[in-house]
């Protein structure tokens, strides 16, 4: 998969994303990361990016000619567009499945106060990664971008270990425990310690469902909220 980032601050993106499985990822080509900024298409000696807005107010607004071209250096005929803003879709599992069958991605992060809005119709996608508001949409898309990778076909050396996590199914993911079997004085469960895969596995199915209506209600089956408020 190719990633571009539309950035004025690629450092924000590259170094996180060249540690541990995506770095990795990277070095065995599964990955190419690459970076256009937007201040190298600035049109004046001062190379400047961002203006204030029109109608006053606080901050500064990053300029529509310096961004469209930054867009345009690496769009191409397959190129799938995302504009990284609090007023876009909500990120999640399902639609970081659908995101790694792409070939091209391009992530469009805005800064200061945001983009001129005139150039939000070259995106394909407007998403946020949550309610809350960041630097810049640097963070957003290392965010994004983590969670797509380790999706690639390869990218995790097991093939079944995407299978059973959390959000796979719409439940979150059983606990997990390793050795010493008793740490502090606290045992794991008897039927991870049994063999019995077909426990194992309703153990894990039982937990996940209890897990989420506690924790993610808004997960939960419809069936499984109607036994907790029957209780």
């Amino acid at each position: 998969m190719r990633v571009d980032a539309v950035t004025l601050f690629p450092g924000m993106i590259d170094s996180p994303l060249s540690e541990s499985i995506v770095g990795r990822a990277r070095a065995e080509g599964f990955l190419e990361l690459g970076f256009s900024n937007p201040r190298d298409y600035a049109e004046d000696r001062h190379r400047t990016v961002d203006d204030k807005p029109y109608g006053g107010g606080t901050g500064m607004v990053m300029m529509a000619e310096p961004l469209y071209k930054a867009i345009r250096k690496v769009r191409k005929k397959n190129s799938f567009v995302i504009l990284l803003t609090p007023k876009g879709r909500r990120f999640d599992q399902s639609l970081a499945l659908a995101l790694a069958k792409k070939k091209h991605l391009i992530f469009i992060c805005g800064h200061y106060e945001g983009i001129d809005e005139r150039v939000t119709p070259l995106a394909d996608l407007e998403l946020s990664i949550g309610d809350y508001v960041l630097t810049g949409g640097e963070p957003a898309a290392v965010a994004v971008i983590d969670a797509v990778t380790r999706l690639i076909p390869g990218v995790l050396k097991k093939g079944d270990a995407t299978v059973n996590e959390t959000f796979t199914g719409g439940l979150l993911e059983a606990p997990h425990y390793t050795r010493p079997g008793v740490w502090r004085g606290r045992k794991v469960p008897e039927a991870l310690l049994s063999g019995n895969h077909k426990r194992i596995a309703e153990w894990r199915r039982e937990r996940a469902e209890e897990l989420t209506v506690k924790s993610r209600p808004d997960l939960a089956p419809a069936e499984k909220k109607k036994k907790k408020a029957l209780k």
